[in-house]
């Protein structure tokens, strides 16, 4: 798109209205999603300027009124008129779509911000937003409202002559979003990551809104380095190194970091210029092919795979891996507005050329780690093989193909996936009431013996020979990991149904385990679901009310009166329901209560420690999540 084409659209945008109109156009969502998206965008402009080489130091600060304010010490926005707008040059940046100095202006080199939108649109959707630029020993400072300029462009003071930077202000417009209270801790895991991947630079986040405020600072000099040891801090690392490759090639800065473990997953992160690609793309695919051929020429030349075995997979190699693959390049093609994969063609060539060279000389200066990679591949090869011959035994197969749904599965009548939904229950008991009280036609029950197979400290061929995870594969109708085929989904509502107490919390943490690792496409799509079966009965004069939570059973017994007539019964497990008060508490969709479990990609990072961290072998960093996270925890039976 040229630059002439782009001044056009601005024209024919009609400013900022059509962003308030559809705001999820630009932000994806309204929900808190893209409440904090505010922030990253204002953030991300921040950060381009530290990639250009002029700040060092970003502040983000949550205010008591819950508006948020970002500074930064970089250059400070331009004040001076823009000569074809004949408005202050900052005046554009928060009010024109597709207005910037990210079009090939030479203002960046590389930059997150790909459409230019980011500032007006953080404008349009705010209450009130307020700029103050330090630049040329003076002090700048405009006001909007809803995206309207409110005051003109004035100077307010000066500064010393080594001081510069913007301020942003802003606070969200509670008429745009479902609601327009920040989360400390999603913001925390986004800035963190931020602070990772630009080496040097520090980024703190304070919290104004308590009685005491709240602050932490990130700063790693060690950059993505250090994002590894991170990542791996619940994990036991196969050896000591980091391994890193950097360079620059056609026009692509290269930084690769990776580190194995002793675990049997894959934990490969992707970024171009600090966006995160949850779908990877060109980047990705060189760097894995460069892993692949650089590791099989390795063993092959060393011996460390006989002639007779064939090459290691890409799969055999990475088990095990944590990696950070991060590039930075002028102009990001991406697929889509959500920037999840990338599409420059250079990227593969660059990552895979840089790897290759580099990874070649390290493994040849260190035989004792590269020895330990190849053997631990060779392992997870072998493992793969014979994981190959389970799963043929679950993946469900046509009529012709002889193989039957598990004899375990009640199965609902209806074929349509948009109308069905799979309870996966836990034990006979509670399996044989949701039986009796399901809707035939639309609700299948799959009950399950005890607790399932933790995926985490598993291989596949393991996993495959799980009687309880193949009754769920086999089931479901998908596949999983390389076999994974969505639109064989047999259930467009997958409902895990436990107790509610300590047992069945784990019995969770476990199916979510092993959706996550293998299945993340089923929670990503949004078809991942947590019953929340009643915690109370309360019955007084042949009348019953349900409680689902504490707080509930306070208002209901305010609401009736406390008296002796009163009788509250506090509900162990699923299987002290009939039948009936199953079907009206917790399986009536006119009724029920159902948690969709979603997955935040953009802090895809965090989200991979806490299943570690949870479900792995290390204990300190377990007893230290419980320690920091036991104030939120609801209705936990000790």
């Amino acid at each position: 798109m040229s630059q002439e084409y782009g001044a056009e659209q601005i024209q024919v945008l009609e400013g900022l209205e059509a962003v308030r109109k559809r705001p999820g156009m630009y932000i994806g969502s309204t929900s808190a999603r893209g409440l904090h998206h505010l922030v990253y965008e204002i953030v991300d402009n921040a950060v381009d300027e530290a990639l250009a080489g002029f700040c060092d130091e970003i502040q983000v600060t949550i205010n008591k009124d819950n508006s948020v304010t970002v500074r930064d010490d970089g250059r400070g926005m331009p004040v001076g008129i823009h000569p074809k707008l004949n408005i202050p040059a900052v005046e554009v940046i928060f009010t024109k779509l597709h207005a910037g100095g990210k079009f090939g202006g030479g203002a960046y080199k590389v930059s997150g911000g790909l459409h230019g939108v980011g500032a007006s649109v953080v404008n349009a959707l705010s209450d009130w937003l307020e700029v103050t630029i330090y630049s040329d020993s003076k002090i700048y400072t405009q006001r909007y409202e809803r995206g309207n300029v409110v005051s003109q462009l004035k100077e307010i003071g000066s500064c010393r002559e080594d001081v510069s930077g913007s301020v942003v202000t802003f606070k969200p417009d509670g008429t745009i979003f479902d609601e327009t209270i920040f989360d400390f801790e999603t913001l925390k895991q986004r800035l963190r990551e931020m602070a990772f991947l630009t080496k040097g630079l520090k980024i703190v986040l304070t919290d104004m809104r308590g009685e005491e405020k709240h602050e932490l600072v990130f700063h790693y000099e060690g950059g993505i380095k250090e994002f590894v040891t991170y990542l791996n801090k619940s994990k036991e690392a196969l050896y000591s190194d980091i391994i890193y490759c950097d360079g620059e090639k056609d026009g692509v800065l290269v930084e690769v970091a990776m580190q194995h473990n002793d675990s049997f997953n894959e934990s490969c992160f992707s970024f171009v210029n600090n966006i995160t690609t949850p779908e990877g793309g060109t980047h990705l695919s060189g760097f894995k092919n460069a892993l692949t051929k650089t590791f099989n020429d390795y063993a092959r030349k060393n011996k460390l795979l006989k002639d007779s075995e064939p090459n290691l997979s890409g799969e055999d190699i990475r088990e095990g891996l944590t990696a950070i693959i991060s590039i930075k390049i002028e102009d990001p093609q991406f697929e889509g507005q959500t920037k999840q994969k990338l599409g420059n063609l250079v990227a593969r060539g660059a990552v895979d050329s840089i790897v290759s060279e580099q990874l070649t000389y390290y493994l040849e200066q260190n035989p004792q780690v590269a020895k330990l990679i190849c053997e631990k591949s060779v392992l997870a090869q072998r493992a793969r093989a014979a994981a190959r011959k389970a799963r043929d035994l679950t993946r469900r197969k046509n009529a012709l193909d002889g193989l039957s749904l598990p004899g375990k599965l009640a199965d609902c009548s209806d074929k349509d996936p948009v109308n069905c939904e799979i309870y996966i229950v836990e034990g006979d008991s509670a399996g044989g009431s949701a039986k009796s009280a399901r809707n035939r036609a639309t609700q299948a029950i799959l009950p399950l013996r005890g607790k399932i197979l933790n995926v985490e400290k598993a291989r596949l061929d393991r996993i495959y020979a799980n009687a309880e995870i193949k009754a769920m594969i086999t089931a479901f109708g998908t596949g999983i990991h390389d076999d994974f085929d969505i639109s064989k989904l047999r259930y467009h509502k997958i409902i895990i149904m436990t107790d509610a107490d300590v047992d069945g919390a784990h019995i969770s943490t476990l199916l979510l385990t092993f959706l996550y690792r293998f299945m993340p496409e089923l929670i990503k799509q949004g078809y991942v679901y947590l019953a929340q079966p009643p915690l109370y009965k309360i019955e007084k004069n042949k009348k019953v009310w349900y409680a689902y939570d504490d707080a509930e059973l306070e208002s209901i017994m305010q609401e009736i009166g406390r008296d002796s007539s009163n009788k509250v019964q506090r509900y162990k497990g699923l299987g002290e329901m009939d039948a009936s008060q199953l079907w009206e508490t917790t399986m009536d969709p006119e009724k029920r209560i159902l948690k969709r479990v979603v997955m935040n990609e953009e802090t895809s990072s965090d989200i991979d420690i806490t299943f570690t961290t949870l479900m792995g072998d290390k204990v300190e960093p377990r007893r230290e999540f419980i320690e920091a996270n036991a104030r939120f925890v609801k209705n936990l039976d000790i």
